[in-house]
């Protein structure tokens, strides 16, 4: 029999709160029937939702709290303020081993900085990163940082590397990951002197991934390397700028296919692929980032999304935990680190 595992839920995270957390809880649930839940927020409103999901109700404890991080308060006010919160009660439960993995739809910055003070980065790590799921021509890759902070050292680029490499491995089951570093081209000279002095290191260092080097911003969606490792601004900017232009796309076939009779017969006879596509391009699928480098598993999924979405993001957690992604994060981190502390030895 499979063994339990706990999932615990910011009720109140995100544009919709309870209906979205607990509707997402339950799609997840049928998905893995082993799961039981944690679910923080206003009691009231989370057991309305709980009572048209029996099946979850028995495998869920609720956690009240009036108290709730707004989707605009700034990290500071959130660490001020936010203390016993929903969002706070998530992620004290993983540090107390209550929960093995906390998910929240709410405010990213806030839940970077609670995260990061509740459950702590590993040692070595100055600034965890949020990574995503990125939709491919051929499957996913993993993208990080998108947003978890602006700017980046060589060193730092170094650690995401291993650190989306360690995903990669939870999630595809590949064991030597490839990863790239995004750049402005593919040529040794270009770039950032941070973004070359990372491509040195990690062209040069044994490592438990595959380094293919510069990889350019429309390489992304080929699925050309396993893992993509960029600073949080521009990883942020290029995430919302391809969820704009998957819109946009869809936006101008449902325009054409309706123009005229024969292009909606068209559309008509060619149904099969559209759904297909739209599959494909479905965001919810690959809903929710993973804060890496933490002493934990703490998951921030999309604040609009729906349940199917937010189901998504529960599912992505227990990936994360079934493959003992934290222990093997550790080690990873352990070796690339000393490699370059016996590179700097030798230089000094």
């Amino acid at each position: 029999m499979q063994h339990s595992k706990t999932i615990a839920l910011d009720g109140m995270g995100g544009d919709h709160g309870p209906s979205v957390v607990v509707g997402g809880a339950a799609i997840s649930l049928e998905r893995h029937p082993s799961l039981k839940f944690l679910i923080a927020g206003r009691a009231a409103e989370i057991e309305a939702e709980l009572a048209k999901h029996p099946r979850l109700r028995e495998r869920c404890q609720v956690l009240p709290t009036d108290i709730i991080v707004a989707m605009d308060d700034k990290p500071s006010q959130a660490l001020r303020r936010g203390k016993g919160s929903s969002m706070w009660l998530a992620l004290d439960a993983v540090k107390k081993g209550d929960a093995d993995v906390a998910v929240s739809a709410g405010n990213t910055g806030a839940l970077m900085a609670m995260a990061k003070l509740i459950l702590r980065p590993m040692p070595g790590i100055e600034r965890p990163a949020l990574a995503a799921l990125w939709p491919t021509v051929n499957a996913e890759c993993i993208v990080l940082d998108v947003g978890a902070n602006i700017g980046a050292t060589a060193l730092q680029l170094g650690d995401f590397a291993l650190m989306g490499a360690a995903m990669a491995r939870a999630l595809f089951h590949i064991e030597l990951p490839t990863v790239g570093l995004l750049n402005v081209g593919v040529e040794e000279i270009k770039g950032a002197d941070e973004v070359k002095q990372a491509h040195a290191w990690l062209k040069n260092t044994k490592l438990p991934l595959v380094y293919k080097g510069f990889v350019e911003g429309d390489q992304i969606g080929q699925g050309i390397v396993d893992v993509v490792v960029v600073e949080g601004f521009t990883g942020n900017i290029a995430l919302k700028t391809a969820e704009g232009t998957a819109r946009q796309v869809g936006q101008y076939l449902k325009e054409a296919m309706r123009r005229t009779l024969f292009s909606r017969l068209g559309a008509l006879l060619a149904s099969g692929g559209f759904k297909v596509l739209k599959h494909k391009m479905d965001p919810r699928r690959v809903n929710g980032g993973t804060f890496l480098g933490l002493n934990g598993i703490a998951i921030k999924s999309h604040g609009g999304t729906d349940a199917y979405g937010f189901a998504s993001a529960v599912d992505l957690g227990f990936e994360m935990l079934e493959s003992g992604l934290v222990d093997r994060l550790a080690s990873d981190l352990d070796t690339f680190h000393e490699a370059l502390g016996a590179e700097f030895d030798k230089k000094s």
